[in-house]
């Protein structure tokens, strides 16, 4: 894929890059390495600094980035702004709490230790990581890395998308106004068939992915045969749980629909299969039908528009598929379901039932706006469908009974399960995926925690 910025909503191609040479790559990769040397000896209160400075300008840019990225790969502006506020937030975040989450842990004497002895863990840097990072949230996913990274010591290297690379510049741009040394975060305006060079370089330490899972498969094998750290955030295709017990129903629609509708139906932890007991299945679909088909289709830079244009041509080719397949293998269709003729990527609200096992919309993730709907006999037959998927990123139940609340968090096999509530990304709360979805975890102090060396160490 070329290195370019396309507009989703128009389908016109705004600029083209130019890929690193050979020379250039390396050059960037010593400057990592090198700049490593010293900033790993740099002090948490220099990096918080360096941190709160870049959230500062997040701050006061918020418009002019956000423009960015609806540009670049079709958000709304409004959830463009919403995403630059996240990026501040996190920054802030781990200036402010990740010196407590790498200090020295002290631990227990064992019985043949003598009086003088302390045994602590001290968290070390690695060096430079390189992170792979995807379009559809294109500062949070980075920032949700780097600040973390930056806070323990490491230095970063971004693989971004290749659809955003303003974006990515901007990142860069951002932290070194901030005064983060030179160096200390790169941006590598590369195509993805170098990557695994990138991974072989003994001055790469670490490696993270978010994206798809036969992506995650490539880069944790490559990263398995050097004997690297990593961490993958795959897929997911998350359920979404609805109870006869819930308090108002026509809340949890309008939740099921936020939740599937966020960033143009392209987030991992988008709520794709709404699973609803068999005594309000047809109220919640009815409702879930007439709420999809009154959102507004169009110009994202519009503060009216709910739903912008997804981001790439292929992605709207694959999803169509996908819900075509589905309908001939006997799913029914509701509304939507055919793409919008009309320059640039649009497809509409679309709602799915009946889908059969060999269907592939029960099997394969859905990454757009289209919702499926299953029916359940009770909590045991809920808990069964939500759990037949490969994918176990996040998933959210809703019901006002105890038991079933304690049911759904524990026995829905997923990293991550919100009861009576939206799943989220956001920096105070840990991040991850079970199964096909990934593993480690981010944010919170999963995030600092992620790319050190927690060294023991025994003094007498």
């Amino acid at each position: 894929m070329a290195i370019a910025t396309t507009n989703p909503a128009t389908g016109e191609t705004v600029k083209e890059f130019d890929s690193l040479t050979e020379q250039q790559l390396e050059e960037k990769l010593q400057r990592a390495w090198d700049t490593f040397q010293s900033y790993r000896d740099t002090t948490f209160e220099q990096r918080a600094g360096w941190l709160r400075a870049a959230a500062d300008i997040f701050d006061a840019e918020t418009d002019r980035l956000a423009e960015l990225a609806t540009l670049e790969m079709g958000k709304t502006f409004a959830a463009a702004k919403a995403e630059i506020a996240k990026c501040s937030l996190g920054c802030r975040w781990y200036a402010d709490h990740a010196a407590e989450d790498l200090a020295d842990v002290e631990w227990p004497k064992p019985k043949n230790a003598p009086e003088n002895a302390r045994i602590f863990t001290r968290y070390q840097p690695l060096g430079p990581v390189l992170a792979i990072m995807p379009w559809n949230f294109p500062f949070w996913q980075v920032l949700r890395f780097a600040a973390p990274a930056l806070m323990a010591g490491n230095v970063g290297l971004l693989k971004h998308a290749s659809n955003v690379p303003q974006v990515a510049m901007a990142i860069e741009d951002v932290l070194n106004r901030a005064g983060f040394p030179e160096g200390a975060f790169q941006t590598l305006l590369v195509g993805s068939s170098v990557i695994e060079g990138i991974i072989d370089d003994p001055r790469v330490r670490a490696v993270t992915l978010t994206g798809s899972e036969p992506a995650g498969r490539e880069v944790g094998a490559r990263a398995g045969q050097n004997v690297k750290t990593s961490v993958l955030e795959l897929g997911g295709s998350d359920p979404f749980i609805v109870m006869p017990s819930v308090d108002d129903l026509d809340a949890v629609v309008d939740a099921a629909v936020s939740s599937r509708m966020l960033n143009n139906g392209q987030s991992c932890i988008n709520a794709k299969r709404f699973i609803v007991h068999q005594d309000i299945a047809d109220d919640f679909t009815q409702k879930l039908v007439a709420k999809m088909e009154s959102l507004t289709i169009g110009d994202p830079m519009d503060e009216n528009t709910d739903l912008g244009p997804m981001s790439q041509g292929n992605g709207v080719t694959d999803l169509d598929e996908q819900v075509q397949d589905s309908i001939k293998a006997g799913a029914r269709l509701l509304t939507g379901g055919e793409r919008l003729d009309k320059p640039g990527n649009w497809y509409p609200p679309t709602v799915l039932t009946d889908i059969p096992k060999e269907a592939r919309a029960y099997k394969e993730e859905l990454f757009g706006p289209v919702a499926l709907v299953f029916r359940a006999t009770d909590a045991d037959d809920a808990i069964r469908i939500a759990n037949d998927s490969d994918f176990g990123l996040g998933g959210s139940a809703w019901t006002s009974d105890e038991d079933e609340k304690m049911r759904f968090a524990t026995e829905v096999e997923s990293g991550m399960v919100y009861i009576n509530k939206i799943t989220e990304s956001t920096p105070e709360v840990p991040f991850g995926g079970a199964k096909n979805s990934g593993y480690g975890r981010e944010l919170a102090s999963f995030g600092p925690q992620s790319f050190v060396n927690a060294k023991t160490i025994w003094i007498q």
